[in-house]
Formats: C-alpha cells, sequence, structure tokens
C-alpha cells in the first residue's frame, strides 16, 4: 500500500483526523484517541489490533510489537508498500472499531458513530 492510498484509507473512517507528533510520524485518531501511525516517510505502520490478531501477526513473524505500544496490543509492520491495500483496510477499520467503542458515548455521537 502507498502512503498516500493509506492516508486516503485511514482519513476515510468516520471522524478520522491526523496529526504530526514524535518527530515527524503522523498518528491517526479518532475521538482525539491514537488507532494507527506511520513514520514520517509511510514506509513503517504500527496499528491497534485484538488480542488475538496480535498473537496471530506476531507469532506467525508477519509483524512485530510496535515498541512503546506492545501491552496495548499493537503491531508494527516495518514495510507498508509490501502489504496489500485490502489487508491494510480491513485492518484499520478494526483499529479504529476497536479505539472508537472505548470512546464515551457523547464523543461517539459528536463524531457521528453512535
Amino acid at each position: 500500500m502507498s502512503p498516500e492510498a493509506f492516508r486516503e484509507a485511514a482519513l476515510g473512517l468516520p471522524g478520522a483526523s491526523v496529526v504530526v507528533q514524535w518527530g515527524d510520524d503522523h498518528v491517526y485518531k479518532v475521538g482525539g484517541k491514537m488507532f494507527a501511525c506511520t513514520d514520517g516517510a509511510g514506509r513503517s505502520l504500527s496499528v491497534k489490533v485484538s488480542d488475538i490478531a496480535f498473537e496471530a501477526l506476531t507469532e506467525g513473524g508477519r509483524a512485530r510489537p510496535a515498541p512503546y505500544l506492545a501491552r496495548a496490543r499493537w503491531v508494527q509492520f516495518d514495510d507498508l508498500a509490501a502489504l496489500e491495500d485490502d489487508e491494510v483496510a480491513d485492518w484499520l477499520r478494526t483499529a479504529h472499531a476497536l479505539v472508537a467503542a472505548k470512546l464515551t458515548r457523547a464523543t461517539r455521537r459528536e463524531l457521528g458513530l453512535a
């Protein structure tokens, strides 16, 4: 997936926004909470996943536990370009849903997620 396609897919999710933090990392958020991030060049991807996906992806060697975020079940892929568009889009939807589900009802309503 290209960095441009990633950005389009992430920002196409309801209530999604992007900020640049920690130098030049692009951090994608919903309701002020992170659900994915890329390095400034768009080469690597870190994303929130379910417990089962975390185990499958890390034990299978497809991804590694994301630095600083692994305890919250985040994985990191070192080469975004090597990943299939549909698969990444699915991970983004899942990450967005996992994070959005923990937002307050009022915030979900404001974002049109209720």
